[in-house]
């Protein structure tokens, strides 16, 4: 790509993997589009400085979101025709629930409803889950009506409780206690 701007969306259009135009606000842009601010959202959690392990956790994850936004951004079709696009599989989501059993191991039980905060990589990352759960109604929006790979369902689901996780770790990790709800009274 020699230049970053193209011109061919200036109608409001976009196009799709295998070709295909679409309008910028067809539920597959929106959910792609959602995918896109999730990995952007999860740069701002990694540069507030978490854990090096988290960090770890982190970076594999955006790359992982890349492979979900461009299996987003493939109808069925062309996905059959060029093969080459990376699925949202059993294993990813199985990969997941393990990196939410190992945190949630190391921390005490949740006894409150814990508010988004503490720490700026605690807070960074709910943030990235409440993006997370906006993702996941856009894939669900766009499943209404299109084909979706239901692994693909399954693994933002879980990544939003990982998300939830590694604030609540980075928390811990960094001795700070978490926000709690009080009800109003």
């Amino acid at each position: 790509m020699t230049r970053i701007y193209t011109r061919t969306g200036d109608s409001g259009e976009t196009g799709l993997f295998g070709g295909a135009r679409v309008s910028k606000d067809h539920p597959r842009v929106r959910a792609y589009g959602s995918v896109d601010e999730l990995n952007a959202v999860l740069g701002l959690a990694r540069a507030a400085g978490p854990s090096q392990e988290i960090d770890a956790i982190l970076e594999r994850l955006q790359h992982q979101l890349f492979d979900l936004g461009a299996e987003l951004a493939t109808p069925d079709a062309a996905d059959r025709a060029g093969g080459h696009i990376a699925r949202a599989t059993p294993e990813r989501v199985a990969a997941l629930e393990r990196d939410i059993d190992r945190f949630q191991d190391r921390l005490p039980p949740l006894r409150q409803f814990v508010l988004p905060g503490g720490t700026p990589a605690a807070s960074a990352l709910h943030h990235a889950r409440t993006v997370a759960r906006r993702a996941e109604r856009a894939i669900v929006r766009l499943a209404s009506s299109e084909p979706v790979n239901p692994e693909l369902l399954k693994y933002v689901n879980r990544l939003s409780d990982l998300l939830f996780v590694l604030a609540r770790a980075a928390n811990h990790a960094a001795g700070r206690a978490e926000p709690t709800w009080t009800p109003s009274a």
